[in-house]
């Protein structure tokens, strides 16, 4: 196994019409990370994702930054298919998602635990075997009034939220570095 390699998942869908969505955040922080790593997203189609391989600072870890390119709720194929690609366990698997029950701008790791309805992590769950990933949650609040959750998380920032939403992206990147240094 290459256990010193670290397999990031951006989860969100694909197409313009959901690239500002809350459900893209996790895309929205892969593509801060693919800053930091200094490359650009190539396409693996066999995957099924967008991939960028590199590493996370001068000599720290490498990683396979990932977007895949089908939609939220069939993400577990792409993510176990690049797990397998380069032998990374579970346990080194970061999925970067969208979270309703953490306040906007609030980020929080966790490892395993229930996918609390978010169907791209039932579908990571099923795909790899395991609730024994990890995730980076990052707070997009909950719907307001009787807004259903799905036209919600499928709807875009308001414009307060995109006023900080570069500086909660970066603390979503600061917490995927944190998270990979100390394990």
């Amino acid at each position: 196994m290459a256990s010193d390699m670290f397999l990031i998942a951006g989860l969100g869908n694909t197409g313009a019409r959901y690239a500002k969505n809350r459900h893209n955040i996790g895309f929205m922080v892969a593509d801060e990370l693919a800053g930091r790593i200094g490359g650009t997203f190539k396409a693996a189609s066999a995957q099924r994702c967008m991939l960028l391989e590199g590493r996370l600072g001068i000599g720290g870890p490498r990683v396979a930054l990932i977007k895949p390119t089908t939609l939220m709720n069939r993400v577990g194929g792409a993510v176990s298919s690049v797990s397998k690609y380069f032998g990374i366990p579970a346990t080194n698997v970061i999925a970067i998602h969208d979270e309703i029950e953490l306040g906007f701008d609030t980020t929080q790791p966790r490892l395993g635990g229930s996918e609390a309805g978010h169907n791209g992590l039932r579908d990571i769950t099923k795909a790899l075997g395991t609730r024994q990933y990890w995730r980076i949650r990052v707070g997009v609040g909950r719907p307001p009034g009787r807004q259903q959750v799905a036209d919600y998380v499928l709807s875009d920032f308001s414009a307060q939220e995109r006023r900080t939403l570069p500086i909660t992206l970066s603390d979503a990147a600061d917490e995927v570095e944190k998270l990979i240094v100390t394990l």
